[in-house]
């Protein structure tokens, strides 16, 4: 079980420790790497950070707090060596109405009690169970999130100016179709150009990442049209802040981030939360959603960057370090942070060598922060809403998803697409628990019918004597568990009516569960009360263990038990 010790380790700063104090000496050549690809991953994330942010539902500032604090605390102690950790387009779905009912201080606070939620995960050693999610599940929520997201930026794609978008889906849809001929044209030129800049950039093969020019590109065009008369909507059009002499100031702020307690940050009025026992109670169904989502989309970035690098995450190691990053982020600004695959992937391709690689990245981020800030002010919202399609898109892994359609079993179709409508239509939380059931529930379905009666009693190669006048040899193939039990001996109790006994060769059944040894039972009654004799032959460990445990016994003149189909057949003639 060895190459299964990832699954089932828990230990704080797991790839730290690997990979700087364990094998390969860390020294300055990989530390040169890491500085490389943490610089790379810095600057890509910064754009990133704020748009979602923005797409959450709340100021840009804090989905950069969130890359620099929870990025580097889930480095420091995580589980997985080249992941990425920050506000990801994932959790827009879930956030973005916590910030809509209760405020930045409701979201930080949810963050914070997910956060204790995974750490709880991790201490139970519940890492491993990624293993039991269905690609059909992952991929219908992931789409489905995708859709949510994309419909999302709309508003600010075609510059409509909704101030606030309905709850349900199918309302912020039939509002957007509803508005969508107030359309600005100077918007929708710099969402477009935007959208064209991260589509063609890539064609030309250079190492710059396709976000970092679009933008530049969207705000260089965004300050002419505002100099030849239009109006847009920028980050520091739509963000303020106070200075430390009371004044407002536009865009977002050039500081540090800095303590302050979660709930008196600025709830759904403006004001501060009033921490309250019902309040926490409240927030506990969205806070168990953002676990389950991060737990999820973390062990699933860095079972990708294991294929990609050969490497091993510790699955229960990263959700610990994935639990304190999001206890200790909200205490500074930080909303819910997680692995992000894209920014991840992009770190390993730049030469990452251990988690030091994003520590530099929210070092990078801070300086940036701290030093971009007035320029940041410039960036258009419609860039970054063209941006957050892109990722929309990215994440839906659409090809998979298609694929999937088209070739897999009707069951998996099934699961991908009730866990995409749900998602959609209702949210991610009870889409991936009716998805993982209906998976569940078509699985159980798959394996009972694979278990067949057959018999063999002509079977002169198995047989090498005659048997008694009305006996035969049935033969079962498969587990005989709660769901194909009654059915099987069901079958066989029916052939028992013109037969005064059977023998159940039964070395093909490798599973035997209490709902098996229920439907045995019943059947051992039947032939008790009708006269019939049933002979067991060539149980396996487990069944055999079950039956011991059960305490079933031979009964004389009705049941009796034979190590080989030969001892029981030559008994009996």
């Amino acid at each position: 079980m060895a190459h299964r010790a990832h699954l089932f380790s828990l230990r704080l700063g797991h790839a730290l420790r690997e990979a700087c104090f364990a094998g390969e000496a860390y020294g300055v050549s990989r530390f040169q790497r890491d500085l490389l690809a943490g610089v790379t991953v810095g600057i890509i994330a910064i754009p990133l950070a704020m748009a979602l942010a923005i797409a959450s539902g709340v100021a840009p500032q804090y989905g950069l707090y969130t890359a620099i604090i929870g990025g580097f605390v889930i480095a420091l102690t995580g589980g997985s060596r080249f992941s990425i950790s920050g506000p990801t387009a994932a959790f827009v779905v879930i956030l973005y109405p916590i910030a809509q009912r209760y405020g930045l201080a409701g979201l930080l606070l949810a963050t914070i009690l997910s956060g204790l939620m995974l750490i709880a995960m991790a201490c139970a050693r519940l890492g491993r169970f990624i293993e039991y999610i269905p690609e059909s599940v992952t991929l219908g929520f992931t789409g489905g999130i995708a859709i949510v997201i994309a419909t999302l930026q709309l508003n600010d794609f075609f510059g409509l100016s909704l101030d606030t978008m309905p709850e349900h889906y199918v309302d912020k849809v039939r509002l957007l179709f509803s508005s969508i001929g107030k359309f600005d044209v100077a918007t929708v030129s710099v969402a477009l150009v935007t959208l064209g800049a991260l589509l063609l950039w890539p064609k030309l093969k250079t190492v710059i990442p396709p976000h970092l020019p679009a933008v530049a590109i969207a705000s260089v065009l965004a300050v002419f049209l505002t100099s030849v008369g239009y109006e847009l909507d920028t980050v520091g059009s739509r963000f303020s802040y106070l200075m430390s002499d009371g004044s407002t100031a536009m865009g977002i702020p050039p500081y540090l981030p800095d303590f302050a307690w979660p709930w008196q940050q600025p709830g759904p009025g403006g004001e501060p939360l009033a921490l309250s026992w019902p309040m926490l109670v409240s927030l506990l169904p969205a806070a168990f959603a953002i676990a389950m989502l991060g737990a999820i989309e973390s062990l699933l970035c860095a079972v990708v960057l294991d294929g990609m690098s050969g490497k091993r995450h510790s699955a229960n190691s990263e959700l610990l370090g994935q639990g304190l990053g999001n206890i200790i982020a909200p205490f500074f600004g930080g909303i819910t942070a997680t692995a992000a695959i894209a920014r991840s992937a992009a770190n390993f391709k730049a030469g990452a060598q251990s988690p030091v690689a994003a520590m530099i990245h929210s070092l990078v981020v801070l300086l940036g922060l701290v030093a971009l800030a007035p320029l940041l002010a410039y960036l258009p919202m419609a860039a970054m809403a063209a941006l957050l399609i892109i990722v929309a898109w990215n994440m839906s892994e659409a090809p998979k998803s298609l694929h999937l359609v088209r070739h897999a079993p009707r069951s998996d179709i099934a699961v991908f697409l009730t866990c995409l409508t749900l998602t959609v239509f209702f949210d991610m939380v009870i889409a991936i628990t009716a998805g993982v059931l209906l998976a569940c529930i078509l699985f159980v379905n798959e394996m009972a019918s694979m278990t067949r009666v057959t018999d063999i009693s002509d079977n002169k190669k198995m047989l090498d004597v005659a048997l008694p006048d009305r006996w035969a040899v049935l033969k079962i193939n498969g587990p005989l568990f709660f769901a194909a039990a009654d059915r099987t001996f069901g079958e066989i109790s029916g052939r028992m009516t013109s037969l005064d006994g059977i023998i159940l060769y039964m070395d093909g059944v490798t599973l035997l569960d209490a709902g098996g040894v229920a439907a045995m039972n019943k059947l051992v009654a039947y032939c008790a009360v009708e006269g019939k004799q049933l002979v067991i032959a060539d149980l396996q460990f487990q069944p055999l263990k079950t039956l011991a445990r059960a305490k079933v016994e031979p009964i004389p003149g009705v049941t009796s038990f034979y190590p080989t189909l030969s001892d029981a057949i030559h008994h009996f003639s």
